[in-house]
């Protein structure tokens, strides 16, 4: 299962709020670990992988389209000072994404999807608008990696996150860079992103009327896109509000013969097989280690097998563990539990007992993964405390189908959620680790 799947629910259900920020007012984007050269750096990095795993657009005339859209709205004042490269990659599917420090990625379905220019504009200057914020790397540092050392019980966070980072390498922890960004950052991403507009000449209203139209036409799965910017609320009236505190100002910018980019768009051969498009067997896993070593967070604390490694943060808001070659790194911003467990938080919407807390989070996982086959709920207790599980079968992220466990027990005012992941033939001894690790879970009130 996706991390960034998961952390959807982590990040909309833990409560998180948006910002009081009054429009027009400055933006803060918050804590960051990393220096403005460390965000370049990692973007570097970051794109050099992507770049050989997606299908680059070999139309000369539409890269250039693309660049100099791009850079018509990095040169603006509120675009920062940072190194912008503008991609147009061959999938049809509706998406854009930004790396820290510059290197932006188009999709081709997004230019076939846009009414105008300025709706591309728009999501360009949204995207601009992470990298200027730096919410990437922001990202990072809030839910700074985690390692379980060897040596010692316990979480030890070691000199820095990016330090961290950097003992991964490139693979998985800079994925974890990528995950779902919060409402909060949408929304702070849809204010500069008005303002880069404006600057530029284009109207800033088009950028929200298209991701609502992406919403309202979504049908509840929505595009790449929505599954990694998530819509803040009121997306327009925020935008109007923005744009009020902006001077007077026509705007021309985008009125040339956008239909005709469309049709070349739609000229574009079929998206060659990716490298990661097909995925590999999995790989033999190693048998969970009877030794155990101690996993802590804030909110939890959990006895792992000893051969296991744990990331995530240290509240233990969104935590994933397995072996290491049981969590899989897809180079394109998305982290996927391929065998192991991932632990987050669920605020309930409505329901009011554990039950119901359950039956919500098996329906948000179901509505965000129509393939997911959803078992029905049983009741059972964990260290004498209520809890409740359920079966589900779905894709792996190694190919063909894995098994998952849900397990759900209450915490405050919401529940804390696991989710133990392996393909069907790793499944009996997961489950059996599985069962040796929820023996010893002890979760703060």
């Amino acid at each position: 299962m996706t991390i960034r799947r998961i952390t959807v629910l982590t990040l909309v259900l833990v409560g998180l709020s948006c910002s009081a920020r009054q429009p027009g007012a400055p933006i803060n984007p918050g804590f960051n670990v990393y220096s403005k050269e460390q965000d370049i750096q990692v973007g570097r990095q970051v794109a050099a992988e992507v770049m050989q795993q997606v299908d680059v657009v070999q139309d000369r005339e539409l890269q250039d389209y693309v660049k100099s859209l791009g850079r018509r709205l990095a040169s603006t004042p509120s675009a920062g000072d940072y190194p912008y490269e503008f991609t147009l990659i061959n999938d049809p599917s509706i998406n854009a994404f930004a790396l820290p420090g510059g290197p932006i990625f188009v999709h081709s379905g997004l230019i076939r999807a846009a009414d105008n220019e300025a709706q591309v504009a728009g999501v360009l200057g949204h995207e601009i608008a992470h990298v200027a914020l730096r919410h990437g790397t922001n990202q990072a540092s809030k839910a700074s990696i985690l390692q379980i050392p060897a040596a010692a019980a316990g979480i030890l966070l070691g000199d820095s996150a990016a330090g961290q980072i950097a003992q991964i390498g490139t693979g998985l922890g800079l994925n974890l860079i990528m995950l779902k960004y919060s409402r909060s950052a949408e929304t702070q991403a849809d204010a500069l992103g008005a303002r880069i507009l404006h600057e530029a000449g284009y109207n800033p209203i088009e950028m929200a009327r298209f991701f609502e139209t992406l919403e309202k036409e979504s049908g509840g799965g929505g595009p790449q896109f929505l599954a990694s910017h998530p819509n803040p609320g009121n997306r327009v009236k925020a935008v109007e509000a923005e744009v009020r505190t902006f001077p007077q100002k026509q705007y021309t910018a985008g009125a040339g013969d956008f239909a005709g980019t469309k049709q070349r768009v739609a000229g574009l051969p079929a998206p060659r097989k990716r490298i990661r498009q097909e995925q590999a067997a999995a790989p033999q896993q190693p048998q969970p280690s009877s030794g155990a070593r101690t996993l802590q967070t804030e909110r939890f604390r959990m006895a792992l097998p000893a051969n296991w490694v744990a990331y995530g943060d240290r509240a233990g808001t969104s935590v994933v563990a397995g072996p290491s070659n049981g969590l899989v790194s897809n180079g394109r911003g998305q982290v996927q539990v391929g065998y192991g467990v991932l632990m987050g938080q669920y605020q309930p919407r409505r329901a009011r007992n554990l039950q119901g807390a359950a039956q919500e989070l098996l329906n948000s996982l179901r509505s965000s993964d129509p393939s997911l086959q959803v078992g029905g709920l049983r009741s059972t207790q964990l260290r004498g405390r209520p809890a409740m599980t359920a079966q589900m079968r779905g894709a792996s992220p190694f190919g063909g189908t894995e098994n998952n466990l849900l397990v759900a027990v209450p915490q405050g005012n919401g529940v804390m959620f696991l989710v133990f992941a392996a393909p069907e033939r790793d499944w009996p001894n997961l489950e059996r680790a599985a069962t040796g690790m929820l023996e010893t879970l002890e979760v703060a009130q």
